[in-house]
């Protein structure tokens, strides 16, 4: 759509946008893109009002261009079944399907506002809001004292980029080019895999004050929690490494390559206005946080109607289908051979949520009274560090082909099943339980 239309102009003109200026495209922003669909304006632009011709032409861009604009009446569904008293399990689904389509759309109008503000604006404001989900569904669960519940969505969240997403895109692209070598360049993957192991740390050394002798419950458990702390700061300072590495001394690392063909939405110039996308920027912050407050609130019944643990419903359903949309966008460039994109979405991601989110939920909920750790228990750690330590074996020589991938996938299935039948009880109130083994050494139940 050209950019002289009369709803692109609520900022005055718009400054050149050549190949050479126009921001960079991250793997997120061409992910995001591949779920984008091309609006067709032909009705709109016949409307003769003005207002009325920029209103219609915002809700045709950000409601109905993309393909998962089906499921945006889940949300008012989600809304008169919380205000009618409906079931909780029905809140909880119609909540879980509502947050699918704003992952992407959220991505979509931080693409558009780095129009305007540039590469590095652009590229701060991709990175804060790119797990802009994860984050609010986490902070609305401290707000509730269900600390379990953060831990298991965060962790859920790493493990389903790190095996199901790159597990079924190593293995769908093999399958679909099993013809041709399948090569990525390891730089980006070396940088995530190294930071990913850098929190696998932070989370390693508080599960292992439980391990070291005979300490009074409570000593270990404030030394736990002081040392979460640090760790979680040192975690934030690396994920600033990181944006500074990413935006500014090594951006070509991060960037993605468009070539001709590409099916996804290469506009050089922006579809809405920049006043247009901060207010529907805001609007969707708002509903991912209702729709949130409904998913925290219910997720213990629908546990309970459904028959399956919550730790099952944390760790595996909620980050599958609150990531489909960036999931599916990954898969889809698998098939096309292009796994530095793939790549950058699902390592991306983890990375993001392991040395950003993780940490940051421990400094919010110390700043709220809140006492939470990073110590994710023995189970969740173990499969945690076995999970970082399988895909990094994975793309270590940089190049895959499908028995990479089913094997992630295998991992997965593995890792699902173990939490499918475990039945451990949350923890009421953020109180740490802890139970004394055997041989004398204290750890979390």
């Amino acid at each position: 759509m050209a950019s002289t239309e009369p709803w692109l102009m609520e900022n005055g003109n718009l400054k050149g946008m050549s190949k050479e200026t126009r921001h960079g495209r991250t793997a997120h922003n061409m992910s995001s893109s591949s779920l984008r669909k091309k609006s067709d304006m032909t009705l709109v632009s016949k409307v003769p009002c003005g207002i009325v011709r920029k209103v219609l032409a915002n809700l045709q861009e950000v409601i109905l261009g993309t393909k998962l604009s089906i499921l945006f009446p889940a949300i008012p569904l989600a809304i008169v079944a919380q205000c009618y008293g409906f079931g909780k399990p029905w809140i909880f689904a119609l909540s879980l399907l509502g947050l699918t389509p704003l992952a992407e759309r959220v991505s979509f109008l931080t693409e558009q506002i780095a129009y305007y503000t540039g590469p590095t604006v652009g590229g701060l404001l991709n990175a804060t809001c790119g797990n802009a989900t994860e984050l609010i569904i986490a902070i609305l669960a401290l707000m509730q004292h269900k600390v379990d519940v953060v831990k298991y969505s965060l962790l859920g969240s790493i493990l389903s980029n790190l095996l199901l997403v790159l597990g079924t895109s190593l293995f769908c692209g093999g399958i679909a080019n099993l013809n041709n070598e399948q090569k990525f360049d390891r730089k980006q993957a070396d940088v995530n895999s190294l930071l990913l192991l850098m929190g696998l740390l932070c989370h390693m050394l508080p599960l292992m004050f439980g391990y070291v002798g005979k300490f009074d419950a409570a000593v270990i458990e404030k030394s736990t929690l002081e040392l979460s702390r640090v760790c979680s700061f040192v975690m934030l300072v690396a994920y600033v490494a990181y944006l500074v590495f990413q935006l500014w001394t090594h951006r070509q690392f991060f960037e993605a390559q468009e070539e001709e063909g590409d099916d996804v939405t290469t506009e050089e110039a922006p579809v809405i206005g920049f006043c247009s996308a901060f207010s529907w920027l805001v609007l969707m912050t708002a509903v991912i946080s209702l729709l949130s407050e409904y998913v925290v609130g219910t997720i213990e019944e629908a546990s309970e109607s459904w028959g399956i643990s919550v730790s099952f419903i944390s760790i595996i359903l909620l980050p599958i289908v609150g990531n489909a949309a960036e999931h599916a966008g990954a898969i889809i460039f698998a098939f096309k051979n292009k796994l530095d994109i793939t790549l950058g979405v699902a390592l991306g991601s983890a990375t993001q949520i392991a040395v950003f989110v993780v940490p940051l939920s421990v400094i919010t909920a110390w700043i709220i009274g809140i006492n939470m750790d990073l110590n994710f228990n023995l189970l969740e750690t173990g499969s945690l560090a076995l999970s970082i330590l399988v895909t990094a074996f994975t793309l270590q020589d940089g190049t895959s082909h499908y028995m990479k991938g089913f094997v992630l996938l295998l991992c997965y299935i593995i890792i699902g099943a173990c939490f499918f039948v475990s039945q451990a009880p949350l923890k009421a109130n953020g109180v740490n339980m802890r139970v004394e083994s055997s041989t004398g050494a204290i750890f979390k139940a």
